[in-house]
């Protein structure tokens, strides 16, 4: 004796199994993507001049970053102006090196282009997704801190 599996029976148990998987697999398995970044001292904020970027490595010694005082307001910008930003050195498309002239992030490899003033978001070239943009803190002594990392940086799996 062969059963027929109707359509809509068939989309009713895949619906009904991707969701008992999908919530199963959290609680069992105590899926939670929390890390745990460095706090790193980049800079002090009467060092940053606008325009003129500073470069460090974050969230370890093998991720080049730039800091950077854009002027002009920015989404996550910090400071008195909400202006200093700072985002993965690396090119989202392929990985090549960035850098930061006339108020943009530029690969030279492929020519992609990102803007920093709106989370680093591409738009020119073959880069399709935005900078990994990093989360700063200012302390009362005026020390920019990088606390974590907003994206995947290039060529990893996980940040950290």
């Amino acid at each position: 004796m062969t059963q027929t599996l109707s359509r809509r029976r068939f989309v009713k148990l895949t619906a009904a199994a991707t969701a008992l998987f999908t919530a199963g697999g959290k609680a069992q398995w105590g899926y939670a993507p929390s890390l745990t970044y460095p706090a790193v001292k980049v800079a002090n904020v009467a060092q940053v001049k606008t325009g003129q970027p500073i470069t460090f490595n974050y969230p370890d010694a093998s991720a080049p970053a730039i800091l950077v005082k854009l002027g002009k307001p920015a989404i996550g910008g910090v400071g008195p102006g909400r202006d200093i930003v700072a985002f993965s050195a690396l090119c989202t498309h392929m990985g090549c090196p960035l850098q930061y002239e006339g108020g943009r992030f530029i690969c030279r490899c492929h020519y992609s282009m990102f803007d920093p003033s709106k989370a680093g978001q591409t738009y020119q070239g073959l880069a399709s997704s935005w900078l990994p943009q990093i989360p700063l803190r200012i302390d009362g002594k005026g020390d920019i801190y990088a606390v974590a990392v907003a994206g995947l940086i290039w060529g990893r799996v996980k940040n950290v």
